[in-house]
């Protein structure tokens, strides 16, 4: 589903004048873009998708970053990447019947994968929490190495959903099938070699 367009124009007219060209324009983009998905197995996907609406970044440590709504839900636990929390079923101190938010730094300390806790410090400050500089220099790494990078092109076919999305809302949301580029073999994960 997309909302209607009227961020664009009005930063445009607010900046530069409601006679400039670009205010008059009729923009196709929507402010916002809700992507609903179901995967093979079941799970569902919802992306909201916004460029041109304000929004404040989010202080993080040194770091300003947008803010980006993230959330893991599971049978057992969810978890809060806006929030920084999560909550997990039986973790949960001296009553576990009771729902509260647990800090997800022990989490992350235990769990944090190695590429990450060997690249955390040379990637704090970057956009996406670090994620700008550290695929880049993952998919350099591979290509130096001549080893199978971390985003195959099959991964890189995610980027589908912009033209799916917009044949789903030019059909007023109609649902749209997500071609199988694999020919199933999707469903056999390939292995992923990092540079550390």
């Amino acid at each position: 589903m997309s909302s209607k367009s009227r961020g664009r124009s009005h930063y445009v007219a607010k900046y530069f004048g409601a006679d400039h060209p670009n205010a008059r324009l009729k923009f196709a983009l929507g402010d916002v873009a809700t992507t609903m998905i179901k995967t093979e197995d079941g799970v569902t996907i919802v992306l909201s998708h916004d460029t041109s609406l304000p929004r404040p970044y989010s202080d993080s440590g040194d770091t300003k970053i947008p803010l980006m709504v993230l959330r893991l839900q599971g049978t057992e636990g969810i978890f809060s990447g806006s929030l920084d929390r999560i909550y997990i079923e039986g973790r949960n101190g001296p009553d576990p019947k009771l729902h509260h938010w647990q800090d997800i730094r022990p989490y992350y300390e235990r769990f944090a994968h190695p590429l990450w806790k060997a690249m955390a410090g040379s990637a704090s400050g970057y956009n996406h929490g670090g994620e700008d500089i550290v695929c880049p220099q993952q998919f350099i790494a591979a290509v130096r190495n001549r080893t199978q990078t971390p985003i195959d092109v099959y991964d890189a076919a995610w980027s589908a959903i912009s033209p799916l999305s917009e044949q789903s809302v030019a059909a007023r949301s109609a649902p749209v099938d997500f071609p199988d580029f694999t020919r199933g073999k999707w469903r056999t994960a390939r292995p992923i070699q990092f540079a550390l």
